[in-house]
């Protein structure tokens, strides 16, 4: 019997009418007002924007390939709908263990359908979010896990993540949501559709940790496939130290913090205050987010140059995280000289935001990513040979430099 199924019997947690359905008691709040999350911490974590595909994607199954931070004896999986114009059927969904990095394929035997409230089919909302049913599913740290979608009807735009760094797969030939072989799944796509977080049941762990940013935190110019984004590699630190945290990745390319992408830019997110609620707060278990958030508002135009604007959005995220009990830590805005829209006026705002992270003790704790990746020779650029070739975005080494700069006790 695994501990999930253990906790299951002692709790009176039984059974639904669907084979493998269970149903979980509802949670006290704890000492600090934040709900008791009972042994479920966030361990996969994406942020959404706006939805693609007018009609959605019926008669799809979309596999998604996402990657755990850590481990646990059972998953659940969030579905959205957040940017949808019509309710989405959600015809037939499951998880599984992916049997590489890069394949369709699931290990064998590891395939589970999902349900929701016991059902097999649920209808998502306009505008929400929904939690599968717990299944029991014993997955390592660090693996990959297939989360496949079969959608039977149009829905309306599709609610998703760009630039996922990651292929997945998808067939549009019909329900083959529990198909192990992924010999159907003969197209790929480079975004993630409707899933936004996996869950574990992992009683010992310590939560989870939220990435709060935009391209950079997303891992954009980082080897394809890899997962080789800074929250990535930072996880890979915390297994090597005892592990305990999740980490999830909120971090969305061209957001800012204080405009929406807007409709000709919708996959830049609406501004990161108006999401915060979502992509921090909601994440099961959350405990602590890293901020690094500003060069978009700096750099894109409208170019934001009073930093006073910028420290502003800054304080109401760390308000905002203390009035739910989590720790917030400041990122410093990375060097961007070289970059196509630098000039002296856009590094002064960036040294202005930088010095206040830094020495106005607002946040909890300080991730000096700015000191991590510059040059010292050049400080207002990114040392060679962490920058990407864009002088704005960092490469796998950069990336690497970024989590070993995060401070594991503070989180």
């Amino acid at each position: 019997m695994t501990e999930f199924s253990r906790r299951r019997m002692l709790a009176g947690i039984g059974a639904t009418a669907a084979a493998g359905a269970v149903t979980l008691t509802p949670a006290a709040a704890n000492a600090t007002g934040l709900p008791r999350t009972d042994g479920w911490v966030g361990s996969w974590g994406t942020a959404s924007v706006t939805g693609v595909a007018p009609d959605g994607y019926p008669n799809y199954s979309i596999r998604s390939l996402v990657h755990l931070s850590i481990g646990g004896s059972a998953v659940r999986i969030r579905l959205s709908n957040a940017f949808g114009a019509e309710p989405v059927v959600m015809g037939h969904v499951t998880v599984a263990i992916a049997a590489g990095p890069d394949t369709p394929t699931a290990v064998a035997g590891s395939m589970r359908d999902l349900t929701f409230g016991g059902q097999r089919s649920i209808t998502v909302p306009v505008g929400s979010d929904v939690l599968s049913d717990p299944a029991d599913l014993r997955v390592p740290a660090a693996s990959n896990l297939l989360v496949t979608t079969y959608v039977p009807s149009p829905s309306g735009p599709v609610t998703y993540h760009p630039d996922a760094q990651q292929d997945s797969f998808f067939t549009n030939a019909g329900d083959f949501a529990d198909d192990e072989t992924g010999t159907p799944y003969n197209q790929t796509t480079q975004v993630w559709h409707y899933v936004n977080q996996v869950d574990v049941f992992a009683p010992g762990a310590r939560g989870a940790v939220v990435a709060f940013g935009d391209s950079i935190t997303d891992g954009y110019q980082s080897t394809w496939g890899a997962n080789h984004r800074w929250p990535d590699y930072l996880a890979g630190r915390i297994l090597t130290h005892g592990g305990g945290l999740g980490v999830l990745n909120a971090g969305i390319g061209g957001n800012r913090l204080l405009l929406d992408g807007g409709p000709v830019n919708a996959g830049f997110g609406v501004n990161a205050l108006a999401r915060f609620d979502r992509d921090v707060l909601a994440k099961t278990a959350a405990r602590t987010m890293i901020v690094l958030l500003g060069i978009n508002d700096i750099q894109q135009d409208p170019h934001q140059t009073d930093p006073t604007q910028i420290i502003a959005a800054h304080q109401q995220l760390i308000t905002q995280a203390h009035s739910r009990g989590l720790r917030a830590l400041g990122g410093t805005i990375t060097p961007f000289k070289g970059w196509t829209d630098y000039d002296a006026t856009l590094e002064a705002t960036r040294t202005a935001v930088n010095t206040w992270i830094r020495s106005s003790g607002a946040y909890d704790g300080v991730v000096d990513f700015d000191a991590a990746v510059r040059d010292p020779a050049d400080p207002q650029a990114m040392l060679p040979a962490y920058d990407s070739g864009d002088h704005l975005h960092p490469k796998d080494a950069g990336y690497q430099a970024m989590a070993n700069a995060v401070p594991l006790g503070s989180l």
